[in-house]
């Protein structure tokens, strides 16, 4: 079944790609250098966005770089040619270290890493349980990591020095455990990082879940498709649709027997209760009208996960079968402020700016709450754009020459994030020292300078981000090139990692698979995935994702994820 949907799929869009322009349509184009650069197997590239009548030669001469370097920045292009609005990387040349250099650092990074084994963080485990795996010390572990504390994230990739006198490194391969711990608790069940026992609230007793193994799961995909629409949005959920095909396609050659049931909402169309009373799980729909209108009709029993709108959490702390999947402004903004704690020194300032009038203080509110939790001193400043031309005096009485300016904007209104930007870059120019910090809203507002970002040293706490560095995430572009004929885009991305996260859970653990979800944390290619229960009283209600990936614009103008930089 799942062969079939994808060869019917790869013909849509096949069928739907632009026609090349001709040469008698040609005319000099004119090629401007991007902004966005990008970071990928050590090396790094301009992300371009191929433009009307643009041509590979004209590319090429913008940037000054071979044709031949094009092509080995990107696979398959030499063969399928330039498709119009295709993003394409080209070798950023200034960043480029003469070979002599590049060897040196292999043969000392080669040599550095024989030094040490690689330890993937497991939930359960804390550097004393690793420490003494190994055989080593605590101290030893935070040195070789420059680990400033004992937190640890799941997955988390640890070095561990080798004693060459003893044989103390002692290999233990993970196994294939037959059970898991999870909280079950009156009060929580949500798991952060390495709970102490401290921690554990009274109500707190511990489950054992077995691994389960169910090869034949039923999925129900409900997405506004509308293929013979040219627009962005039914193209988003075509891209969407297509990284659910592959990773069906994975998990079915894995031994997992996937039917896939899709279902075409656009234009008003609707699904009721019963088309979906033997799934096993519902992916989409996409708007939070949609959702809230599937679960009001459907049985308790079927788990819906919502896929893409951040705004759909309300839903959480209604119905106990709601996923949602995007972590929400307001957890962004909880993170921002933990994450000023860890950057601060004792002389900077912090600072929360939001617009004047502002009937939605949701993310003021949880910016100022979680300051003041973390034992933060801080100020606020409100204007309205009105006044944006003459804040500038006001500014500077709030901000200090003498130190760093962690300043927080809470706000996701486009114009008035702006507005912002550009008096912060004037005070840039003043020599005022500034880190400024927003949600991800921010990354798709298209009237914001992008270098005014890298000048701000701009740290976003983000759903998505992708690191093309990553070998996965190069393994899954070339899967998708070779299948679909085109680049996958950020929606691709998401209805690969939510497919292969939430079926490859439902098959593992079976029919009590939600049960495991606040230990099952995983690091997808975009996303993160590690989900809490919301609580009402003392009734739980349905899970939210509390994952952020943190970004930082340099100003080398990169784009890093922050444990890399």
């Amino acid at each position: 079944m799942i062969d079939r949907l994808m060869t019917a799929l790869v013909c849509v869009l096949l069928t739907a790609a632009a026609p090349s322009v001709s040469a008698q349509d040609y005319s000099a184009p004119s090629v401007s250098i991007s902004k966005e650069k990008v970071k990928m197997g050590g090396k790094q590239y301009f992300s371009h966005i191929v433009l009307e009548k643009q041509t590979l030669y004209s590319i090429s001469k913008a940037y000054g770089v071979d044709l031949k370097e094009i092509f080995e920045a990107n696979p398959g292009l030499e063969e399928t040619g330039l498709k119009m609005n295709a993003v394409i990387l080209i070798p950023d040349k200034s960043s480029e270290e003469p070979d002599e250099d590049r060897r040196k650092k292999k043969e000392n990074k080669e040599e550095d890493d024989s030094k040490y084994i690689i330890h993937t963080v497991r939930w359960y485990e804390d550097l004393d349980v690793i420490a003494e795996k190994y055989g080593t010390t605590v101290d030893l572990i935070k040195k070789a990591n420059n680990l400033k504390g004992r937190k640890l994230k799941n997955r988390q990739k640890l070095r561990i020095p080798v004693e060459e006198e003893s044989a103390v490194a002692q290999s233990f391969p993970d196994s294939n455990e037959t059970a898991v711990k999870t909280g079950e608790t009156d009060g929580t069940s949500g798991h952060e990082g390495n709970v102490s026992e401290e921690s554990r609230t009274a109500g707190e007793r511990t489950a054992i879940m077995p691994i389960i193994r169910d090869n034949t799961i039923d999925v129900t995909l409900m997405l506004p498709l509308n293929a013979q629409d040219s627009t962005a949005g039914s193209r988003s959920n075509m891209d969407f649709y297509s990284g659910v095909l592959l990773a069906a396609k994975e998990l079915g050659d894995s031994g997992i027997n996937i039917g896939l049931d899709v279902f075409d909402i656009s234009g008003g169309r609707t699904v009721s209760g019963e088309q979906v009373r033997k799934s096993d799980l519902v992916i989409g729909p996409v708007s939070y009208g949609d959702l809230g209108r599937l679960m009001s009709d459907i049985d308790n029993s079927i788990y819906v996960i919502s896929p893409l709108d951040h705004k759909a959490e309300p839903l959480a702390a209604s119905y106990r079968n709601f996923i949602q999947v995007p972590t929400s402004y307001s957890v962004q903004y909880a993170d921002l402020a933990r994450w000023i704690k860890e950057e601060k020194t004792p002389h900077d300032s912090v600072m929360v700016i939001y617009e004047k009038g502002l009937r939605d203080r949701n993310g003021v509110n949880t910016l100022t709450q979680e300051l003041q939790a973390n034992g933060i001193e801080f100020s606020v400043f409100s204007y309205s754009i009105l006044e944006g031309r003459n804040i500038l005096d006001p500014l500077r009485r709030k901000m200090t020459l003498t130190a760093k300016n962690h300043l927080l904007i809470a706000s996701e209104s486009e114009a008035f994030v702006n507005d912002v930007i550009r008096n912060i870059n004037l005070m840039i120019h003043e020599k005022y020292d500034v880190s400024l910090y927003a949600s991800s809203k921010i990354r798709g507002f298209e009237t914001i300078e992008v270098e005014n970002l890298h000048n701000a040293n701009l740290h976003i706490a983000a759903s998505y981000y992708i690191d093309y560095d990553r070998k996965d995430v190069q393994d899954f572009i070339m899967k998708y090139r070779a299948l679909f004929n085109t680049e996958p885009t950020p929606f691709a991305f998401q209805g690969y990692d939510i497919a292969k996260y939430f079926i490859g859970v439902r098959s593992k653990y079976g029919k009590a698979w939600t049960a495991v979800l606040p230990v099952e944390e995983e690091d997808m290619l975009q996303s993160g995935f590690k989900f809490t229960r919301m609580h009402v009283g003392e009734s739980e209600i349905g899970y939210v994702n509390q994952a952020v990936r943190r970004i930082v614009y340099g100003p080398d103008y990169s784009v890093t994820l922050s444990e890399d930089l």
